[in-house]
């Protein structure tokens, strides 16, 4: 899959990254690296939590389609992952990914506290959307640099045998953001009136992930960093170290193969973590707030814990095996749920159709990250994995929940449900045809993966004197 690794100052049979020698300091920089994770990601799932609640404060009052536009806020977002997966890529290939990672929850912590601050429209006008749009966008900007690059550290800080159980922790925290935004709107519907949460509860739930960034800004800063340091010096005078030239030039495949690999396994990921709870919420309006609440709160929480579970499985049996199976359990299971939540009079019921997905969907996002991290060498690894994603993030996944409403608004949401369907079933055709299980790789199997680029470039040399 690799394409030409430029000379960035070492040797091209060196070891560019750090491997860990010890299973506690592995975990330690998992959880490090975790942590920022988990913020950030409790401030981008704030936002779709709390919607219902504070839409009203940046339209007037008589906004019949303020639902849908502050989904597509949501939405639009998404659209600046891939500039903050280009930038902050190639700081990380270039800079080295600690640092990479520290600015970026910094950014999304600004962003969170910018948003929790603006004034109402019945104070300021269409300025108030203008700040929460502006706010939106850069916490886009923020977040596209934060997948690719903890994507990338997580599995290359992760100790070979254990790369699926430990980078699986990626999305333990991306999940377990949403779980504390859930957890936050729980307690407020609780202790507060539904005014009051929509008054002034909405903005302590986004100060809340500002204030937690404070932290989390310290605990990044003391992690170790996973390039070595000759590598992190030689890359800042190359020009092919997170050079988008050399990504779209020479690893184009790879970058191809992570766009379909993310296509389905992000659409479905916001069509059952962010579609289906907001169905819940929905089915149980009313008095019933608080039991939808609850039963949104525990299956994300059991989302949560199935990560390691997926990792681990997949160290014994394979990557590939897992995400088939996420493949065909999405194809087959995205109809039912989609028609099935919205009839559920009863709890159990909802949570056991609603968690039955996050099964599935367990099958992708456990390991998903290491998947995509392996197919690059190390110079353009973060700027790779976070491209890929971004891109595919942005058209399929992102657009998930303003498709869903728009679709619910006019009726067509079988129209949905076949979208979603197809696009989980051409990634299932790439998982079946283009991924191997126990292939090598450009984590594990560095060296070797060097030497058979480098006899394949001999060969296109020979070929083309002759």
């Amino acid at each position: 899959m690799g394409g030409h690794l430029p000379s960035i100052g070492v040797s091209v049979m060196a070891i560019t990254t750090t491997v860990p020698t010890s299973l506690r300091r592995s975990v330690s920089n998992t959880l490090k690296g975790s942590a920022g994770n988990l913020v950030e990601w409790y401030d981008v799932y704030v936002y779709s939590v709390f919607a219902s609640y504070f839409e009203k404060q940046f339209f007037a009052g008589d906004e019949a389609n303020s639902t849908i536009y502050i989904w597509a806020i949501f939405g639009v977002t998404f659209l600046m992952r891939p500039v903050g997966s280009w930038f902050f890529g190639r700081f990380a290939d270039r800079r080295g990914r600690r640092l990479a990672l520290t600015v970026s929850v910094s950014l999304m912590a600004l962003c969170s506290a910018v948003v929790a601050l603006t004034p109402t429209a019945a104070s300021i006008g269409g300025w108030a959307l203008v700040i929460l749009t502006l706010a939106r966008l850069l916490q886009g900007f923020a977040t596209g640099g934060e997948y690719g690059t903890s994507a990338t550290y997580m599995s290359e800080a992760a100790m070979p045998g254990r790369r699926g159980f430990l980078s699986s922790f990626q999305y333990v925290t991306l999940v377990g953001g949403h779980v504390l935004a859930q957890l936050t709107l729980l307690i407020m519907v609780l202790t507060l009136s539904p005014e009051q949460i929509s008054e002034w509860g909405w903005r302590v739930a986004f100060g809340i992930g500002g204030v937690a960034a404070v932290v989390v800004f310290w605990l990044r800063r003391t992690m170790d960093e996973s390039l070595r340091d000759d590598t992190i010096a030689a890359a800042k005078g190359s020009r092919g170290s997170g050079s988008m030239r050399e990504l779209l030039v020479h690893q184009w495949r790879p970058l191809l193969l992570v766009f379909l690999i993310t296509m389905g396994g992000t659409v479905a990921f916001y069509t059952y973590s962010v579609n289906g709870p907001a169905i819940v919420k929905a089915s149980f309006a009313g008095e019933d707030v608080v039991a939808g609440t609850i039963v949104n709160l525990i299956a994300l929480t059991g989302l949560m814990l199935l990560q390691p579970v997926g990792g681990w499985v997949a160290d014994i049996v394979g990557r590939k095996t897992l995400l088939v199976f996420f493949g065909i359990g999405g194809v087959l299971y995205t109809w039912f749920l989609i028609t099935a939540l919205p009839a559920q009079e009863s709890p159990v019921i909802a949570f056991l159709i609603l968690f039955g997905g996050f099964i599935i969907l367990t099958g992708y996002t456990s390991i998903n990250a290491v998947v995509k991290a392996q197919l690059f060498p190390t110079h353009i690894r973060a700027l790779g994995v976070g491209f890929g994603y971004a891109l595919a993030n942005s058209v399929f996944g992102g657009t998930a929940p303003l498709l869903f409403q728009a679709a619910s608004a006019a009726d067509r949401v079988p129209l949905f449900i076949v979208y979603v369907t197809i696009a989980i079933g051409a990634s299932l055709v790439v998982y079946l045809l283009f991924l191997k299980n126990r292939a090598p790789n450009w984590i594990d199997d560095e060296v070797a993966m060097q030497e058979a680029q480098d006899v394949r470039l001999a060969a296109r040399q020979d070929a083309r004197v002759r």
